[in-house]
């Protein structure tokens, strides 16, 4: 892919994430979150430790994220979901440390079903404004930003 190129899709993203409803946002993060989780139980398997060090990190980043912008004085859930938050920060830097794929695996497990649940909410909202009363969602983490 030429600069040009590069540099138009990531104006494109950019443009997408600043756009986005707080609920968009909100499964974007999600989103990348488990794109990031599933590449580096990939190239850990392969044993390619920087790209999965570099997808582990990025994914911390994003609960990292999450955790800060939960509103656990809002809905009743989130200290559960706080709790989870967590664990996966925890498991994933043992997961990267340890380079162990099974507790990247782990994760992913744990955090699909919240990605899934969250599409679904985000889809019974109404477009304009609408926003997941557990979460406030800047777009730095994307990786667009």
């Amino acid at each position: 892919m030429n600069y040009s190129m590069a540099a138009k899709r990531a104006e494109y993203a950019r443009n997408a994430v600043m756009s986005a409803s707080p609920a968009r946002l909100l499964t974007m993060l999600y989103d990348r979150l488990l794109l990031d989780l599933t590449r580096a139980e990939t190239a850990q398997q392969q044993a390619d430790w920087a790209v999965a060090s570099e997808n582990l990190i990025h994914a911390q980043a994003i609960i990292t994220e999450l955790l800060g912008t939960l509103k656990t004085d809002v809905w009743d859930g989130a200290e559960n979901l706080q709790a989870i938050y967590t664990y996966s920060l925890s498991t994933l830097v043992s997961a990267n440390m340890g380079r162990n794929a099974k507790l990247t695996r782990e994760c992913i497990d744990l955090l699909e079903p919240i990605r899934q649940a969250w599409h679904e909410a985000a889809a019974q909202l109404p477009a304009a404004g609408a926003t997941p009363a557990a979460a406030g969602t800047p777009g730095g983490v994307l990786g667009v930003g």
